[in-house]
Order: structure tokens, then C-alpha cells, then sequence
């Protein structure tokens, strides 16, 4: 406890020093959290960060989440606490694979989840987030075909929702949320029978079958904390949300169910973030987030788009 309260003062001290801004995900650890700016959702985070005075960003997430806060504030040096915090979704898709399929099928609209590279969405018509998505896809013609990229899970309820027939799914998944079984649901609902069920969309489709709420990250908190008179919980995304939910609503009990991977539900990229990593990269402004003016120009066109349409 002693050393982790003198790297939060080095932090401190350094954030001071760089003019920075520290912008924390709702999956990163507590006391990495309480050392934020902000809190909240990639674009959510990428938004608020134009709030801020400063020279830099320091962004406590994933690197993909990164490249959003630099293509929204190109101005600013963006760093992160470790390069390799990085996101299956984004694995699961390249840009090289995005152009191919548009030179096969010059008809569809691209529509990027924000889990993407840079990269990807410079070659996207239209972001969304798993707040927006299904008002995203309603805003397209209806006999304009789609593809939806890259979660499929997240594309399936987007696609249930909507009653959209033409639209292809590709077949990426987040290794937290596309592995919670329903088995470890059931036994948790036996456990605590009179907990609500609360999904993000990335979860399989039994998973939100079987929810009482399937919202984003954000919506999700709001709703447990907020919204629902309920007193009890399981949530079915990454168990870094307790600490805002707790925080929130500290009179409620909220229980999270184990994926298949471990006996946790943590993303292992957004735990590689540590304080340490977080005073080094303030320290060094290294791992910096560098993009080509180019690609950010052709990145934010997309984005502004969803914003127009949200």
C-alpha cells in the first residue's frame, strides 16, 4: 500500500508536469480509476478528452481506444501505460481484409464497430458502439446492403434488432464476453435468485436471451445504478464495472459469472495497464500513439458521421 500511494503521488506530480490528462476505461483497475480524469467508454472517453486543457492524453485502455482519443484530438500527445494492451476484436479484422471485400462488393455500407483500428475505420462508411449500433443500421436505405464489422455477436443482436435481412456479419469476438457460458449464468441466477440480468450486446445470444437489460458498458451502469429499483445484479461484462457500480450504488449487491477462458471475467488486455506502466508513460511519453494526418482525416470522416446520426 505504501509504494502504490508514492507511484499515485509520481503520477501526480507528473501529470502536473506534462500538462496531461488521464483518461481511465471503465475495465481498468481501481486505482487506476481513482487517479482519472475521466471515466468511461472509448468514444465517450475520446469525446470528454476535448474538455480538457493540456499537451497530453494518457489513455488507460487499449490501443485501439488510444487511436480514437488521437484521430478526436490530433493535436495532443497520446500515450498509453503499455503498447501491448491490445483487443481481439481489432485481431480479428484488418484494413487489408475491409478493402478487399469493398472491392468485391462496391454496393454494401461498411458499418465499424468503435473495437477497430484507425486503419478500419478509414476504410468504414459508418462507426458505431454498442450504444448506437442499431440506430446506426436503421438510419441506412433499407435495401442498401450492410456489413457489419467486426463482432458477430454484437452484429447478430444488431441484426435481430433491427429486421435487417442484408446484412452480413463478420466473424470476430471479444475473447471476454463470447466466451460466458450459460451454464455458469444459470448457476449464478440459482444462487442469487431475485438478481437482475444485465448483458453487454458482445455476450452470445442465450446470454441475452436470458437478460433483463443488454446495453453498452455505460448503459449498463446507468441502468443497474440509475435506472432499475432492483437491489441485486449479474452482470454480464468485464468485472472491472464494479468499481463504478459499487461506487455508484454502494447500497446494491452486483455479481459477475466466470467466462470459459478463467475463473474470472477480466480482459487480460485491459489488465496490463498498472500504475507503474502509467508513471512510465508520463515519465517518457512513450508508448506514444502516432498517426498519419491522412488517416486521421479519413478515420474521422466516419466517426462524424455516426455522431450526425446519434
Amino acid at each position: 500500500m505504501i509504494a502504490a500511494t508514492s507511484i499515485a503521488e509520481e503520477i501526480m506530480d507528473l501529470k502536473k508536469a506534462r500538462r496531461a490528462t488521464i483518461l481511465a476505461h471503465h475495465y481498468q483497475e481501481a486505482e487506476i480509476q481513482e487517479l482519472a480524469d475521466a471515466v468511461g467508454d472509448s468514444l465517450e472517453l475520446a469525446r470528454k478528452a476535448r474538455q480538457f486543457d493540456g499537451d497530453v492524453l494518457a489513455f488507460c485502455g487499449v490501443w485501439f481506444m488510444a487511436e480514437l482519443a488521437k484521430v478526436l484530438n490530433p493535436g495532443r500527445i497520446v500515450v498509453v501505460p503499455d503498447r501491448e494492451a491490445g483487443c481481439s476484436l481489432v485481431d480479428a479484422c484488418s484494413a487489408d481484409q475491409v478493402r478487399a471485400f469493398r472491392e468485391r462488393h462496391p454496393d454494401h455500407v461498411v458499418v465499424s464497430y468503435v473495437n477497430t483500428s484507425a486503419a478500419v475505420k478509414a476504410e468504414s462508411d459508418l462507426i458505431c458502439t454498442s450504444r448506437n449500433a442499431v440506430k446506426i443500421v436503421n438510419s441506412i436505405p433499407a435495401d442498401q446492403p450492410v456489413l457489419f464489422l467486426p463482432d458477430r455477436n454484437l452484429g447478430a443482436y444488431v441484426q435481430r434488432e433491427s429486421g435487417r435481412t442484408n446484412m452480413r456479419i463478420w466473424q470476430g469476438a471479444c475473447i471476454v464476453h463470447a466466451t460466458f457460458p450459460m451454464r455458469r449464468l444459470i448457476a449464478t441466477r440459482s444462487a442469487h435468485p431475485n438478481a437482475l440480468v444485465a448483458s453487454h450486446p458482445e455476450c452470445p445470444a442465450d446470454i441475452l436471451a436470458a437478460s433483463d437489460f443488454i446495453g453498452s458498458t455505460s448503459a449498463i451502469i446507468e441502468w443497474c445504478t440509475q435506472v432499475s429499483a432492483a437491489d441485486e445484479f449479474i452482470v454480464m461484462t468485464e468485472s472491472g464495472v464494479s468499481h463504478s457500480l459499487k461506487k455508484l450504488a454502494p447500497h446494491k449487491r452486483f455479481w459477475f459469472v466466470p467466462n470459459e477462458n478463467c475463473n474470472c471475467s477480466e480482459c487480460p488486455y485491459m489488465k496490463r495497464n498498472t500504475l507503474e506502466k502509467l508513471r512510465d508513460c508520463l515519465r517518457h511519453l512513450e508508448p506514444r500513439v502516432e498517426l498519419a494526418p491522412e488517416l486521421i482525416s479519413r478515420a474521422a470522416r466516419p466517426i462524424e458521421r455516426m455522431l450526425a446520426v446519434s
